[in-house]
């Protein structure tokens, strides 16, 4: 195996340490992803069943003790209840354009690799091909194959190197992407239900207060 690693040369080298940060960029967008990843529905009623009885710390709280993308934005919508709607809403939307950095962290230097990976390989087939060539160039006819052995054996393996670390890190992109995507996706759909939940807090509390009045007179 090191001598497969040292007749790649240079580049391979180069397309090894990309593949070690590939790797790094998709265990850290997994474990991030499953770190966020929380019962939308179950927190979406525990949140509600607090805010129609007001009790907005406590639903600040739930929220603290659940991170996502989600309970980001509840927090914004709580902590912005005293607006009107539409001011509600952009401050919302604003809210789910901030979470899009922390969703699509390192997903784009992992696309980078991928796309780099093979031409790199590429670049080892050349260097090597040329290798061989030049040794050619110099001594004319040779009489022992393994002197063009090597320009030869870097070349191929080179490219072998580029196409092993491209198809992973592509699959994996494309996983991450598709699964960022269905995020925002899922929080441009939840903020118009945000603020009829937040606003219907509102709402009992207010009755709550006129309430008094209508019995007094």
């Amino acid at each position: 195996m090191f001598e497969f690693i040292v007749n790649g040369g240079l580049v391979l080298w180069i397309i090894m340490a990309l593949s070690v940060v590939a790797a790094v960029i998709i265990i850290e967008r997994f474990i991030f992803f499953r770190r966020i990843n929380v019962d939308e529905e179950k927190l979406f009623l525990r949140v509600r069943a607090s805010v129609e009885k007001g009790h907005y710390d406590e639903a600040l709280s739930i929220c603290d003790n659940n991170e996502s993308p989600l309970s980001a934005l509840i927090k914004v919508g709580i902590e912005h209840r005293g607006y009107a709607a539409g001011t509600q809403k952009d401050v919302l939307k604003d809210a789910a354009n901030q979470e899009i950095p922390r969703l699509e962290k390192n997903i784009s230097s992992l696309g980078t690799i991928a796309h780099i990976a093979p031409l790199l390989g590429l670049l080892g087939t050349v260097t090597g091909t040329m290798q061989s060539f030049g040794v050619l160039g110099r001594f004319g006819a040779v009489a022992d194959p393994s002197i063009l052995a090597k320009g030869i054996s870097e070349a191929l393996i080179t490219t072998v190197g580029g196409i092993v670390v491209a198809v992973p890190a592509v699959i994996f992109y494309n996983l991450l992407v598709t699964r960022v995507n269905l995020i925002l996706i899922k929080m441009e759909n939840q903020v118009n239900t945000l603020i009829l939940m937040i606003n219907s807090g509102r709402k009992d509390e207010v009755r709550a207060v006129r309430a008094p009045r209508e019995t007094d007179v």
